[in-house]
């Protein structure tokens, strides 16, 4: 029903949070359980952007190859990023925004650095992808298995 979603611990030091974020797994079953019954419904409720990261994530972590490390990275000056994959030689981050036209904070940036990212993602419901800033990428839903391709 829920899925809890650990910290990525990187030793970068600064100070981290360090508690889980947890998520309804299944969006259908939330927006009813709410009576969101249509997209307008959803748009204007307070768990819009919390239900679409939901989702996406479940959708990413369904794709993910065995053996990869999954959290998100957030410190206490605010950088955050809300999904760190580490496959190993390559860790990829994906932000997530329930917006057509998706701007990463500054935060987001941050966390890159932080990170030493390879690829980076922001998934949003936007009709098609394209190129935000070298080496960042925004993404519909039907394309998040290019997080996993290699670059």
């Amino acid at each position: 029903m829920v899925r809890r979603l650990e910290p990525h611990l990187a030793n970068v030091g600064k100070r981290l949070v360090k508690s889980p974020k947890v998520y309804v797994r299944d969006s259908g079953l939330l927006h009813a359980l709410l009576g969101l019954a249509t997209v307008q419904d959803l748009q204007g409720h307070p768990v819009a952007g919390a239900s679409w990261e939901g989702f996406v994530i479940e959708q990413l972590l369904a794709l993910a190859p065995e053996g990869a490390h999954c959290g998100f990275y957030r410190t206490a000056a605010g950088a955050e990023l809300d999904l760190v994959i580490d496959m190993g030689r390559r860790k990829v981050a994906v932000e997530i925004k329930f917006s057509a036209a998706p701007k990463p904070t500054k935060g987001f940036w941050t966390a890159l650095q932080d990170l030493h990212i390879d690829r980076a993602y922001v998934a949003a419901p936007v009709a098609m992808r394209y190129p935000l800033a070298p080496g960042v990428e925004v993404l519909p839903v039907q394309s998040l298995a290019a997080v996993f391709a290699a670059s």
